[in-house]
């Protein structure tokens, strides 16, 4: 059974997928995994014909953060960018589903399944919910950018209850509701319907 686990920026969803991880569920994550695909000759040169040489660091690798701003600030790069890296991690995620297959469900993280039209890639999707303030100030720790980069990243993002009324669960990570105990009975019931 093939598990979509998404949220928001700042969410939590990495939190969550790391409790799935030690619970001997695989987990696919598709960020870090689009982030490898940046090392591929052929991915750094589409990506430079796309937004020029100034995304090179000195060693001639992608700078992921200058990148970040670029894309983040023109939709109509981040839409070419998607055209090129999806097909890719969808690939990876495909041959990695193959490798996992003796696991009772396999997890795939990714944070935009909704807006990127992979819903019907899974059986089922879990969502990590989390009120907007919260996210935001997650990412500032996490991330030290600013509330204006910050909200310039996530407007892309579906909204957090849109994207829970699409979800067949919801894991509420508010930093009040205790999260392990969420995973715990989605575990149980997802080993129930694999069975």
């Amino acid at each position: 059974m093939k598990v979509g686990l998404t949220g928001n920026m700042g969410s939590g969803k990495t939190t969550v997928s790391s409790i799935f991880t030690t619970l001997n569920i695989p987990v696919f994550h598709a960020d870090d995994e689009a982030k490898r695909m940046y090392q591929r000759d052929e991915v750094r040169d589409q990506v430079i014909s796309l937004t020029g040489p100034d995304i090179l660091d000195p060693s001639g690798q992608i700078d992921l953060k200058t990148l970040g701003n670029i894309v983040f600030s023109d939709p109509n790069i981040l839409q070419q960018l998607i055209q090129i890296i999806h097909p890719l991690v969808r690939k990876e995620f495909r041959e990695w589903v193959l490798r996992n297959l003796k696991s009772p469900y396999i997890i795939h993280e990714a944070a935009i399944i909704f807006e990127s039209g992979f819903r019907d890639e899974y059986d089922l999707v879990i969502d990590v919910s989390c009120p907007e303030k919260i996210a935001i100030e997650r990412i500032k720790k996490r991330d030290h950018l600013s509330a204006e980069k910050i909200r310039e990243r996530t407007r892309f993002q579906m909204e957090d209850a849109k994207k829970a009324s699409l979800a067949d669960f919801v894991i509420v990570n508010d930093g009040k509701t205790l999260v392990i105990p969420q995973v715990l009975k989605i575990h149980e019931e997802l080993l129930q319907r694999s069975a």
